[in-house]
């Protein structure tokens, strides 16, 4: 069964990771950096103060917990634990993996850090707001970076996949966090 899933896994990333142009290099290269997601970021930060005055403190503070948390799981409990070589790592198929500026990354994969962290953001953002528009737009955007991530060789779809439900996972046991640190300090 799961020689099963990792052979569909492996098949879906080959046609999706095929799927490439140099003008898509450039955007996904883009995409999937970390540093032009700040001016995002900061605005998240801003939006979070200016709606909820007192709370945001406690409420920046889970956020930034969940995508450290999100993070670090995804490094030292999935990838050290299952060593799953990323695609372009892979022997048997590296050679016919479409990588962008020659850069692979880690040798292991699973799960991917992108995605968890993108959709523990994007699930604490649509539980915080309650605003479909708001959560279709970060949802979208979270689902991009990860997309970039196959398009880019690094992951196989699986370790997006995993990611994102790992990020969504943390995401909602923090944004619980948050509703009880501020029931206990009366925010």
């Amino acid at each position: 069964m799961i020689d099963k899933l990792l052979q569909i896994d492996t098949e879906l990333f080959l046609f999706l990771n095929s799927l490439h142009s140099d003008f898509l290099d450039s955007i996904m290269w883009f995409i999937s950096g970390k540093i032009q997601w700040v001016p995002l970021y900061a605005l998240i930060i801003f939006f979070i103060i200016k709606k909820f005055k007192k709370k945001s403190v406690v409420i920046i503070a889970s956020l930034i917990l969940a995508i450290i948390f999100s993070d670090q799981i995804s490094v030292h409990l999935f990838k050290d634990l299952f060593q799953r070589l990323r695609p372009c790592h892979n022997s048997q198929i590296s050679n016919i993996v479409h990588i962008v500026n020659n850069h692979c990354g880690g040798k292991y994969g699973f799960v991917s850090s992108h995605a968890a962290n993108t959709f523990a953001l994007a699930t604490f953002i649509s539980c915080l707001y309650k605003n479909k528009y708001v959560s279709y737009s970060f949802f979208l955007w979270a689902t991009i970076v990860s997309f970039s991530r196959i398009y880019l060789g690094v992951h196989y779809p699986g370790d997006v996949l995993c990611g994102a439900l790992l990020g969504i996972i943390i995401a909602i046991f923090f944004y619980k966090n948050y509703l009880f640190v501020a029931k206990k300090l009366n925010l």
